[in-house]
């Protein structure tokens, strides 16, 4: 990225100049705001993956009932285990010994996630910091109850998951300022529209309905006479499609909150006589109808692959000199950069308001981000990585909850009712996290498209932002001169 690209939004002292060189971003911005209004040009998109998921659902929900009714009130109601012989054993449960169990873990990831999204404008900062600062602390803690409870493979598991938190915080620890100051400049734009916050509701108890049908499944399997690995085999398929229904219908409120901050963000304000009316119902119509096969194909790879990226981040600025390791780190980190490309939070801000498809959206927007220097700052910015471990936070305590009630009722299946209900608290409480995200997503996306937009929305912010992207782009400039440097040493020592 050459100097003279990276300087152009760098300073509130060049808006002059900045306003002359982002003329065609500008306009390319006021297009997307008339295409997410007209939708004159939207498109279906991704069909063979709506196509997928809603099949699944479908089989799912048949698969689900067949389950959780087998051992209702009796036991092989349907006379199913037969099929199943030679891996059953002798079981005494009912499936309405552990239904309310998943019914408490429903309960506490929504009392968690409300409870977010109703302090989100007085607290959120607040509790962002605590849960970054006591998420180790808690995986330790329950490492050492999964060991006294004798469940060492979970004890093993939390302690590898505290040992992570802590060396990610360590490499992490100077970027969280920033971090937070965007998180704060987020929960500011959210706050002002209170009707992304009552969407945020509504799939939340749409997420509610579902996971009622979900864990009385999940609660026959649990009571079945499958022995202990066949129990967990189908625990693990119930809980990969509870993981991709849930990221689809998070990322659909993703969709439906970036659309709304992009068309104030564009349109100077929340009051602005120019936005278009009934822009919400536009939005919420757009995601679950014409981009909806492209929210259920980049729910399977985008959590997966940020996650991953976020660690090899973290253990590739810590690793040294290690010449050999380091090798290694960067191949996985150039495999991983790539996957980025075509699979990125980013691309739904561009699913919602241009209507095109996730790859389309994903590739277009990387581009953008590493054409205008902006990738430098995403790449400093940890925010996604704070709100997941307050995603965490919220499915621990679920799953801390209704496992504490399962030691005392059915200590040999605290492991499996544990860990699904946690998944289910993450799951309710990620589906409030993610209005935060849906506004730092916009936020770049607007900076990166024409940057006065951010200026004008908030001047302060603006310098902000541009200072430290000029700082990132120097440290970069920096880096690539001290390996070029290194890399002539050894050609002439050689």
């Amino acid at each position: 990225m050459s100097d003279s690209q990276s300087r152009s939004p760098i300073s509130s002292s060049s808006s002059s100049s900045a306003t002359d060189q982002n003329v065609s971003r500008s306009q390319r911005s006021g297009d997307g705001g008339q295409t997410l209004a007209s939708g004159s040009s939207r498109h279906w998109h991704d069909i063979f993956w709506l196509a997928v998921f809603m099949l699944h659902m479908v089989v799912l929900g048949f698969g689900l009932t067949v389950l959780g009714l087998n051992r209702f009130q009796k036991k092989d109601r349907l006379n199913i285990d037969k099929y199943a012989a030679g891996i059953t054993k002798h079981h005494e449960g009912l499936t309405e010994h552990y239904w309310p169990m998943y019914a408490v873990a429903g309960g506490v990831g929504t009392a968690l996630g409300c409870a977010w999204l109703l302090l989100l404008g007085s607290r959120a900062n607040q509790m962002m910091k605590f849960t970054v600062h006591i998420l180790t602390t808690y995986l330790a803690v329950i490492s050492v109850l999964c060991f006294w409870g004798e469940q060492f493979f979970w004890g093993v598991v939390f302690a590898i998951g505290a040992a992570l938190q802590f060396l990610y915080i360590i490499s992490v620890i100077d970027r969280l300022p920033f971090t937070m100051l965007v998180l704060q400049k987020s929960v500011k734009m959210v706050w002002s529209l209170p009707e992304v916050m009552r969407v945020a509701y509504a799939f939340m108890f749409v997420m509610l309905l579902w996971m009622g049908l979900w864990s009385f499944g999940a609660a026959g399997v649990v009571a079945s006479s499958l022995g202990e690995s066949g129990c967990w085999w189908l625990l693990v398929v119930l809980s990969v499609s509870l993981f991709w229904t849930g990221a689809v219908l998070c990322n659909t409120v993703h969709v439906i909150v970036s659309g709304m901050v992009f068309l104030v963000l564009i349109h100077g304000g929340r009051e602005a006589s120019s936005i278009p009316p009934n822009s919400l119902i536009k939005s919420l119509q757009y995601a679950v109808t014409t981009s909806f096969g492209s929210i259920c194909y980049g729910s399977l790879f985008t959590a997966a692959i940020r996650t991953l990226r976020w660690e090899i981040r973290g253990v590739r600025s810590k690793i040294g000199n290690n010449e050999c390791l380091l090798c290694c780190v960067d191949f996985l980190f150039h495999l991983v950069e790539t996957l980025v490309r075509f699979f990125n939070k980013y691309a739904y801000v561009q699913i919602a308001v241009y209507g095109k498809s996730f790859n389309h959206s994903a590739r277009d927007a990387w581009e953008l981000f590493q054409s205008t220097g902006v990738e430098a700052l995403i790449a400093y910015d940890c925010s996604g990585a704070v709100l997941l471990m307050g995603t965490l936070m919220g499915g621990l305590v679920t799953g801390t909850c209704t496992g504490v009630w399962t030691w005392f009722e059915s200590r040999d299946r605290v492991s499996m009712v544990g860990s699904t209900a946690m998944l289910m608290g993450m799951v309710l409480v990620g589906l409030a996290m993610v209005v935060v995200e849906s506004a730092v997503t916009s936020i770049y996306i607007c900076y990166a498209e024409d940057p006065l937009l951010i200026h004008r929305w908030d001047a302060e912010f603006f310098n902000q932002m541009s200072e430290m992207l000029h700082q990132r782009l120097q440290h970069r400039s920096a880096r690539a001169r001290e390996v070029l440097t290194h890399t002539r040493l050894d050609g002439h020592s050689a």
